[in-house]
C-alpha cells in the first residue's frame, strides 16, 4: 500500500491532500474521499487505506485548506462527548466559510487532479463522505454527472439543499443514515425525491446508531454500523467502477 501527501492546485492556492493506492504499479478507478468536519486524522488514513486495498486510488482533502493544512484545528486521540462543544465551537466558523461556491470550486479541482493522475484508470470516478463531506460528495455527484458513476454518504445531511438538487444527480447512490439524524418519515421523504429524479439508490437508516458511527475516534462508533458501510460501499463501487 503506497500513502502520498499531496497539494492539488485550486483557485484559491494549493490544497493539502493524501492519497492512498495499491502499489501493484497498475491503474486504479479513482474514489475521491471527504472527510467528516473535524478533518483529516489518523482514522481517515486508516479508512482510505482499507478502501485503496480493494483496488481503488482513494484521493481525501483537506476541506478546509483556506485556513491552514491540515489538521486546522488541535484534535484529541479520541473525540468525546465532553470534548465536543469546544471542539465544534471552533470548526463552526470553517464550515459555515465553506459555501456552496467555494465546495463546487473545489470539487472541480480534486476531479480534475484525480483523473489526471497516470495511477487512476480511465473510466468514470465514485465519490463518498461522511457527515458533512457527504453533503460535499453529494453535491459534487451532482455538479458532475458526466464523471461520477457512484455516490455514497454516510450520517450525512443528504438533503441540506432541497429535493431539486438531487434531480441533478446520474450515479448511482447509498445513503446510510444515523437514527438520530433522520426519521422514518424523513426517510420516505427523501426516498420519494430520488424516485422522482429517477436515481437508482438504496437509502437506509442503520439501526441503533446516532451521527458519526463510522468514526473509531469518536464516542458515536459503532463497529456493527461500520461493518455494514463497507458491505453497502465496496459492492456499490464494483457495480460501477468495475
Amino acid at each position: 500500500m503506497t500513502v502520498k501527501t499531496l497539494r492539488i492546485p485550486t483557485p484559491d492556492g494549493q490544497a493539502d491532500a493524501f492519497a492512498a493506492l495499491p502499489d501493484d504499479g497498475a491503474r486504479h478507478p479513482g474514489v475521491l474521499m471527504y472527510p467528516d468536519g473535524f478533518g483529516i486524522r489518523p482514522v481517515l488514513r486508516d479508512m482510505a487505506r482499507q478502501l485503496a486495498a480493494h483496488g481503488y486510488y482513494v484521493l481525501v482533502p483537506n476541506l478546509f485548506h483556506r485556513h491552514g493544512p491540515a489538521p486546522v484545528i488541535d484534535l484529541p486521540e479520541h473525540i468525546g462527548e465532553d470534548v465536543r462543544p469546544a471542539i465544534f465551537a471552533q470548526l463552526m466558523p470553517l464550515i459555515d466559510a465553506h459555501t456552496p461556491e467555494r465546495v463546487l470550486s473545489d470539487a472541480d479541482a480534486y476531479l480534475r487532479f484525480l483523473t489526471a493522475q497516470p495511477e487512476v484508470s480511465a473510466g468514470p470516478v465514485a465519490v463518498t463522505g461522511y457527515c458533512i463531506g457527504g453533503l460535499l460528495a453529494t453535491r459534487t455527484a451532482a455538479a458532475h454527472p458526466d464523471q461520477v458513476a457512484a455516490l455514497a454518504a454516510f450520517h450525512a445531511p443528504v438533503g441540506a439543499d432541497g429535493p431539486d438538487s438531487l434531480a441533478e444527480l446520474t450515479a448511482e447512490v447509498h445513503f446510510g443514515h444515523a437514527e438520530s439524524d433522520l426519521t422514518p418519515e424523513a426517510l420516505d421523504e427523501l426516498d420519494k425525491a430520488l424516485d422522482a429524479a429517477g436515481v437508482v439508490h438504496t437509502s437506509e437508516i442503520y439501526p441503533g446508531t446516532v451521527h458519526g458511527f463510522t468514526m473509531s475516534d469518536t464516542d458515536a462508533f459503532d463497529a456493527t454500523a461500520l461493518r455494514l458501510h463497507w458491505d453497502r460501499l465496496l459492492p456499490l463501487l464494483g457495480r460501477t467502477l468495475g
